[in-house]
């Protein structure tokens, strides 16, 4: 192994640790916020009454799947601006309906809902579980609790090839409705649809050391319980479920970590439901950036004129994965925008706006691994291909901040496996941190 992926391969084995610690978004906050706390931030709360100091480290958590960390800059905020780093915290899957447990042909099932838009062939023949979060009955009223089922509990079995003779030429396409509903278990011939829900129940109940009567309700995903690995001749690469986009949250709060007290103030923050459209209170289409934002700047004092002159000196990376080149797939690509794993951060540019990206902005982010000694790639979607956005844009537009939409390379975005390179998420951390310490860009 080379010297050089040596040095990156810690970076990638924490991020394997921490994907494998989050199979749900809320998990993802869970372990952001064991990170902060164990290096001196303090967590907010958006009911009390904030007072912040200069120099502090702090980090405000909404919905439970969406978080925002700062540390408040050395200069003043009128005068240095702020350096934010934006990314997601949810990933395309299947999540369990209210009234999931189905008894039907001796079996007990799942009903399961499509969340954004993964890959669903990539679901089936998987060692599958059940991560998320359960509401419960307590004695001041109700409390929330994450739940991890580690052993796997569910499976979506294929179709023999002697039913599907054609699933090699015309590929494996699921029914969202009657064909992807897991496997839980066995049930009695009889079984009614309250058995079968108090059976789930029961298991949930179970996972969590409570009565089966104090549940309340859940969001429950279904996750592959394999761990990440690495792999390739050298194991230059990652293998794990989640890369995008817990790859971009882990890149982010490590650079955070590592920058201390800049001359401006450095935000990281991460939201939930940017898979399907990101319009909620803990999305990026909600208020959620801009409430922590003009709290900071009550804190420090700013009055109107201020924040927006502390706006104009701002800049904004969205991370967010990019497409690597697949070279058995040559078709699906832009030929003079093949990005190579391990050949850097990708700048990723769109004429319609589905990034944010623009050339004063990209040549930014281009100075930005200069002084980190940090590779960069851009890349642009084929022309007759629907291109994906990001968070960037939404939050350029709602801020009126100068943004870049920038990525580590991917192969199998949406895949239930994903893959990336161990080299690219070092120097994407290296390229982050250097946003959190520079200057003021150039407008």
């Amino acid at each position: 192994m080379s010297s050089t992926l040596l040095q990156a391969r810690t970076a990638a084995e924490e991020l394997i640790a921490f994907i494998d610690a989050s199979p749900s978004p809320w998990h993802a906050v869970a372990s952001c916020e064991q990170r902060l706390q164990d290096n001196g931030f303090s967590r907010l709360n958006e009911a009390d009454r904030w007072q912040l100091a200069p120099g502090g480290r702090y980090y405000v958590v909404r919905g439970g799947a969406s978080i925002i960390a700062f540390v408040l800059g050395s200069q003043p905020l009128a005068e240095a601006g702020l350096r934010i780093v934006g990314a997601h915290t949810d990933s395309p899957g299947l999540r369990l309906k209210p009234n999931a447990a189905q008894a039907s042909d001796g079996l007990l099932r799942l009903a399961v809902e499509v969340y954004g838009g993964p890959i669903l062939a990539t679901f089936t023949d998987r060692d599958l579980s059940l991560a998320g979060r359960v509401v419960l009955r307590s004695g001041s009223g109700v409390e929330t609790r994450l739940l991890r089922c580690e052993r796997p509990l569910l499976r979506l079995p294929n179709l023999a090839i002697h039913m599907n003779r054609e699933v090699n030429e015309k590929g494996l396409k699921l029914d969202k409705q009657s064909e992807l509903p897991l496997i839980l278990g066995m049930a009695g011939a009889a079984a009614s649809a309250e058995e079968a829900g108090a059976q789930l129940r029961s298991l949930l109940a179970g996972a969590l050391h409570a009565e089966a009567s104090d549940l309340l309700s859940w969001e429950l995903a279904a996750y592959d319980v394999q761990k990440g690995a690495f792999w390739g001749a050298e194991e230059e690469f990652i293998a794990a479920s989640r890369l995008d986009n817990l790859a971009s949250c882990h890149a982010a709060l490590a650079a955070l970590l590592a920058t201390g007290v800049a001359e401006g103030t450095t935000i990281a923050a991460f939201f939930d439901h940017e898979e399907v459209g990101s319009e909620s209170a803990t999305g990026a289409g909600g208020s959620f950036i801009a409430d922590v934002l003009a709290r900071i700047a009550d804190q420090c004092g700013l009055d109107s004129e201020d924040r927006r002159r502390c706006l104009a000196r701002s800049f904004f990376v969205s991370a967010d994965m990019a497409h690597a080149y697949q070279p058995n797939f040559p078709a699906a690509y832009e030929p003079g925008h093949k990005l190579l794993v391990n050949g850097g951060p990708a700048i990723k540019s769109n004429a319609n706006q589905r990034y944010s990206t623009n050339a004063e902005t990209a040549a930014h982010f281009m100075r930005l691994c200069e002084q980190a000694g940090v590779p960069c790639q851009q890349y642009s979607h084929r022309s007759n291909l629907g291109c994906g956005s990001t968070i960037g844009p939404l939050l350029a537009a709602q801020l009126g901040i100068a943004s870049v939409d920038v990525g580590s390379p991917l192969w199998a975005m949406h895949s239930l496996r994903e893959s990336a390179g161990v080299l690219d998420h070092a120097w994407m951390i290296a390229a982050l941190a250097a946003h959190f310490s520079s200057p003021l860009p150039l407008r």
